[in-house]
């Protein structure tokens, strides 16, 4: 009975240093669109690749924090690498992006350094997701399984998207990608 009928159409996806990112996902209930993927590296060595969905495209730091709703960024590892690493290199990049917000994120961001800490060491090819849905707060996710209790605040998760695409991303090149710009 199904024989006459057309295949499904595959879901879209954009590959980028060999990992594969759907063009459009659903979280908390609503369909965000991939809006740009950027490369972490440091010279030759390359940490991981990170995507940024959001309700809507977005060119710049202030069209990403203007939009409201769920949102989400991940990262995938392409080394291995102790989580704790990942964890410092978070909580500097919030902390430098935060300004006369800094203090007040400083406890919640403890909490998502425990979090992320506590995955002990990550590897290759694992995903990890930084959800935000308004209703509930900014959810850690490791390879599709999430850690611990979101955390609350529109702000906090505005600290999250400033460091990547902030003043003072953790790479211009990433920010760039992200934001789906050329490569400055």
């Amino acid at each position: 009975m199904l024989a006459g009928l057309p295949p499904l159409p595959a879901a879209a996806a954009t590959v980028f240093e060999g990992v594969s990112f759907e063009d459009r996902i659903t979280l908390a209930g609503s369909e965000l669109v991939l809006n740009g993927i950027g490369l972490r590296a440091a010279g030759w060595f390359k940490a991981y690749v990170a995507a940024l969905y959001l309700p809507r495209p977005a060119r710049s730091e202030a069209e990403v924090l203007a939009q409201a709703g769920p949102k989400r960024v991940r990262l995938v590892l392409l080394v291995n690498a102790p989580a704790v690493e990942l964890a410092k290199g978070f909580d500097k990049g919030v902390l430098r992006n935060s300004g006369a917000h800094a203090q007040a994120l400083r406890p919640r961001l403890s909490r998502m350094f425990e979090l992320m800490q506590s995955a002990g060491k990550l590897k290759e090819g694992d995903t990890v997701d930084l959800d935000f849905d308004p209703a509930r707060g900014t959810t850690l996710v490791l390879n599709g399984q999430p850690r611990g209790e979101p955390i609350v605040g529109d702000d906090f998760y505005a600290g999250v998207l400033r460091s990547f695409v902030g003043g003072h991303p953790y790479h211009k090149k990433l920010k760039a990608g992200m934001l789906g710009l050329p490569p400055p």
